[in-house]
């Protein structure tokens, strides 16, 4: 390897905080960092000044590098005047209906301009740039290492892990199809790229001479260390830290996280429109029963005229209750605690007692 995680972020130990579309906060991201790791926020949907805005509060909050990051548009993106809303709007209105929520107008758009967000994002040159759902363009690139910016990738088969390093990044996280949240993949249709940790990791690692970060099932000392013997450089960490009391999280989020078995979690395209991982609720079977999802980003952004108002009256049966097949392996409702079992697992680390 050219570089440890350690020496390429300027980081203590090979522990990256998994980005959450959404679901991300300033605590858990500063903690994460603070705590030796890079901590990582994802920026999904955000405005290029709230961007701005973040970025700035996630340095006060830090002092030590941190990731950002970014959905890459697939071209397959449906704008507001493509697509009819009106029957998976029909589908929903169950869900709209026992909140007491007016069925919703489609908007001017569904997502703020990507080029935008990426232009507030290398103003601001954060440590680190990660991306999902594609390859960083040719003047990304250039532009992200011009300014210091770190490149992360994200593949699901060994074909995106080689197009990625082709690309220039500087890092690929091998995301295994035990991972919560969106499959990201991009080469393939995510139902035909649902490799496992396992099988993945040590194949990318033979492919890529960048390093290599292992996602998917990991969630203590155990995977961490089986990460590093299948030739990972370090391990992204999702579930286990978004159960913590400081994660952005809903307490009924955190709750079915908690209770969540390795058999708990489906995937779905349902929430969104595109395929993710999370744990059933009522919500997912009104909307696949109904039978009607519209094409990302039109699904998610209807489901999220419900979701937010349920996330802030507790009800989990109607929220996105994104969780990785590991995630009743989560040691600790702290994110300290977690993160100190997950360095546990790292080679040569002293170990001790579980956190």
């Amino acid at each position: 390897m050219a570089a440890t995680l350690q020496d390429l972020f300027g980081i203590d130990a090979p522990i990256v905080l998994g980005p959450f579309g959404g679901l991300s906060s300033i605590e858990l991201t500063a903690a994460v960092s603070d705590a030796g790791g890079l901590g990582s926020y994802g920026l999904y949907g955000y405005s290029a000044d709230r961007i701005s805005d973040t970025i700035a509060a996630l340095r006060s909050a830090t002092p030590r590098p941190f990731a950002v990051n970014l959905w890459l548009p697939t071209g397959d993106e449906v704008t507001p005047g493509e697509v009819d809303l009106g029957p998976a709007i029909e589908g929903a209105a169950p869900l709209f209906d026992e909140l007491g929520l007016a069925h919703p107008a489609p908007p001017v758009e569904f997502l703020p301009d990507v080029d935008a967000q990426l232009t507030a994002v290398l103003d601001a040159a954060p440590a680190v740039l990660s991306v999902v759902f594609g390859v960083p363009s040719d003047r990304l690139v250039a532009a992200a290492h011009s300014r210091g910016i770190r490149l992360i990738g994200t593949a699901t088969s060994v074909a995106e892990a080689v197009a990625l390093e082709a690309a220039g990044v500087d890092a690929v996280v091998a995301t295994g199809a035990e991972a919560g949240g969106h499959r990201v993949s991009f080469l393939r249709p995510a139902e035909q790229s649902l490799v496992g940790t396992f099988a993945l990791v040590p194949q990318v690692v033979d492919a890529v001479g960048v390093p290599v970060i292992a996602a998917g099932g990991i969630a203590d000392r155990r995977g961490v260390a089986a990460a590093f013997a299948l030739g990972a450089s370090g391990a992204q960490v999702g579930s286990a830290f978004l159960r913590t009391r400081q994660s952005a999280a809903t307490a009924a989020h955190r709750n079915a996280l908690a209770a969540a078995t390795d058999t708990g979690t489906v995937l779905t395209r349902a929430m969104s429109g595109r395929l993710a991982r999370g744990i059933p609720n009522r919500a997912m079977r009104v909307l696949e029963t109904a039978g009607v999802i519209a094409p990302f980003p039109a699904q998610n952004w209807l489901t999220g005229q419900f979701r937010a108002e349920a996330g802030r009256r507790g009800e989990g049966e109607l929220v996105s209750l994104w969780a990785g097949q590991a995630a009743a392996l989560a040691p600790s409702d702290d994110a300290d605690e977690v993160f100190a079992e997950l360095v546990a697992g790292v080679p040569g680390h002293t170990r001790g007692n579980p956190a």
